[in-house]
């Protein structure tokens, strides 16, 4: 397991896909980011300029910088393609484990044998994935956090296969893209995530009883507790589909203290899932600012 990471594939434009794309990017490695949707695509491609090029102004990213990411950045929808030629793959796709099964399964077919994967999911199983690849050793968890080129945490999984040398890998490859790391064994949640859920569940809990309002409830633990963010700014940047999805899975492998809360089961039925959909706990205009 010696190969030396120079290429990585991006599998999913959406929020997390394009944000891994751009500090891969920003860490000097040729970065492949792929999505079947082409509008997608360009929109994540538009997104990752856009983001540069602010950091640039605000004086966060050296010109140079910001260069080398752009010039590093190859928009991909043929899937075989943008893994035929990589070191490292990284699925960002919705949190289903199924899809990710099926996409893993078809990047290892184009994917060169010595090539490790990962997965960014927030809290399925690590162990479950890996067979997909059939190199269960050199598969992993990185579990980014949302915005990706502002948050700092990288969450490195072990699955039950996972070798220490991959691990070894994928934490220089997080490092340079300018991420701590902490290393977890594969547990429903990891650390963040399951933590995140009761916190976020009990929000909505107090907020259908009528303990407090939203915006008092996020105000309180912001001042409170020192939080940077109140669980439902969070969950309206999140997604509230996925926060329920996270906590479906939570709630069939941990029990009953992960139940989703009725209110945020009734939001999502109502498709307000957040900022994504212009509303969710707040509301938003087209440029994601909060307008109620």
């Amino acid at each position: 397991m010696s190969r030396e990471i120079r290429n990585i594939t991006v599998i999913g434009a959406g929020a997390m896909g394009r944000g891994i794309a751009q500090v891969a990017a920003m860490g000097g490695y040729r970065t492949r980011l792929f999505d079947v949707a082409a509008p997608v695509l360009e929109e994540a491609g538009r997104v990752v300029h856009r983001n540069l090029d602010k950091g640039v102004e605000l004086g966060k990213v050296d010109e140079s910088t910001a260069a080398l990411a752009k010039e590093n950045l190859v928009l991909d929808t043929e899937l075989e393609a943008a893994a035929a030629d990589t070191d490292l793959v990284i699925e960002a796709v919705p949190e289903l484990l199924e899809l990710k099964i099926e996409t893993f399964q078809r990047a290892a077919g184009s994917a060169p044998k010595e090539a490790l994967f990962a997965t960014n999911t927030s809290g399925l199983s690590i162990t479950e994935m890996a067979p997909a690849t059939g190199r269960p050793e050199r598969f992993a968890g990185m579990h980014f956090f949302n915005p990706v080129h502002i948050m700092k945490l990288v969450e490195l999984v072990r699955g039950l296969e996972t070798a220490d040398k991959t691990v070894e890998l994928l934490r220089e490859v997080a490092e340079r893209m300018g991420k701590q790391v902490v290393v977890v064994n594969e547990s429903p949640g990891f650390v963040t995530s399951r933590i995140n859920a009761l916190i976020g569940n009990e929000a909505f809990r107090m907020l259908q009883e009528g303990v407090a309002s939203a915006e008092d409830i996020d105000t309180a633990l912001k001042l409170g507790l020192n939080h940077p963010m109140g669980p439902f700014e969070m969950v309206d940047l999140v997604g509230l589909d996925v926060r329920y999805s996270i906590l479906k899975y939570l709630h069939q492998t941990l029990g009953e203290l992960y139940r989703p809360n009725n209110l945020l089961v009734q939001y999502v039925r109502a498709g307000r899932l957040g900022r994504k959909t212009k509303r969710g706990v707040y509301e938003y205009d087209e440029e994601g600012k909060r307008t109620g």
